[in-house]
């Protein structure tokens, strides 16, 4: 891992290939964008509600990046709507999203013989 040059350290917001995003303060990079985060927590956002799930120390592998961006620390982070909410109610929320999606899905499948094109 290559050392930083500037002397701050740097909060990022990373956007994983899985859709995941972490926060953290940077510590080192390559240039294979692989990184390391201190501090590092996933935001997990289900419609209004929010939860940062702490990891700590944390090692990204580049080829998972999608995308690095600084976060403003003078600006509020999420809009005045959204609610935190603990681990387990995120967890809750997550999965009665996913059940939703697949009876969507399903529902989908079933009304395909309707399809007039």
């Amino acid at each position: 891992m290559g050392k930083l040059l500037f002397s701050s350290p740097e909060k990022l917001l990373v956007l994983l290939r899985d859709g995941r995003k972490l926060l953290g303060t940077l510590r080192s990079f390559d240039q294979f964008a692989n990184a390391v985060l201190e501090g590092a927590c996933e935001r997990v956002i289900v419609g209004d509600l929010y939860c940062d799930i702490l990891l700590g120390l944390y090692v990204i592998r580049g080829e998972n990046v999608v995308l690095i961006g600084e976060l403003d620390l003078e600006k509020e982070e999420l809009p005045s709507r959204m609610t935190w909410v603990s681990e387990a109610e995120i967890k809750r929320a997550q999965k009665a999203e996913r059940e939703a999606s697949e009876l969507k899905g399903t529902m989908h499948k079933r009304m395909d013989f309707l399809d007039m094109d």
